[in-house]
């Protein structure tokens, strides 16, 4: 269901996940609509910037010594994605850090691995998220549901994440629709509208798992959110 919320100033960051070259570069790792994505994270890294929003910007970059294990290598016996010496891995230029932005490196799908992010959020007085990135049913959910089981508020920006397809990506946010408690799904615009300290009617899970899905109703749903 819509319900109003607003997000009062100085407690919320936004977080973006994995939006690099390869995505728009490498055949295998294609995003559908990459560059409507790119567009919208665009706007939301303004609208943060210009409401002293923090940013936080994640890099999926592997290296094989210190990879978990049955992690998948080429013919070459690289790793098969996000190599550390493949250029493809870098930020794309649109969505990039700017001064005093920092890179962040990950090589698990999750923001919350074996860092200290969420004490960092937390000593700064963070409790809303704004997620935005790639894949949607990999590192953007394996990250959302991290960060609410670590008791962040998140604000899941449909519109800003994306994956091989959009089957993958509707059904990808309908599946953690279902389960983002405390936190809300909505667009890059309203997402914009609530860093600016506005008050905005975004979607809420309302019980448990209220989106039951189908292969013939899950764009209809997603449209809803």
């Amino acid at each position: 269901m819509k319900t109003p919320i607003s997000i009062r100033r100085g407690t919320v960051a936004a977080v973006f996940i994995d939006l690099q070259e390869e995505h728009r570069k490498d055949r295998r790792y294609l995003v559908e609509g990459f560059g409507d994505i790119l567009a919208n994270v665009q706007r939301l890294q303004e609208a943060a910037r210009r409401n002293f929003v923090p940013l936080y910007h994640w890099a999926y970059i592997v290296d094989l010594a210190a990879a978990r294990p049955f992690h998948p290598v080429d013919r070459s016996g690289k790793s098969a994605f996000s190599d550390k010496d493949d250029p493809l891995t870098a930020i794309c230029h649109e969505v990039a850090p700017q001064t005093g932005e920092a890179t962040l490196v990950k090589q698990e799908a999750s923001a919350f691995g074996k860092n200290d992010f969420a004490d960092k959020l937390k000593a700064s007085g963070i409790e809303w998220l704004v997620i935005a990135g790639v894949w949607t049913e990999a590192c953007i959910d394996a990250t959302v549901k991290d960060a609410v089981a670590l008791g962040f508020r998140v604000l899941l920006v449909k519109d800003a994440c994306g994956s091989a397809s959009a089957a993958m990506h509707q059904t990808g946010i309908l599946n953690l629709a279902n389960r983002l408690y405390g936190g809300a799904v909505t667009n890059t615009l309203d997402a914009c509208r609530l860093m600016a300290g506005d008050t905005v009617s975004v979607w809420q899970v309302e019980g448990s798992v209220p989106l039951r899905f189908t292969f013939e109703n899950a764009a209809q749903l997603y449209a809803e959110l």
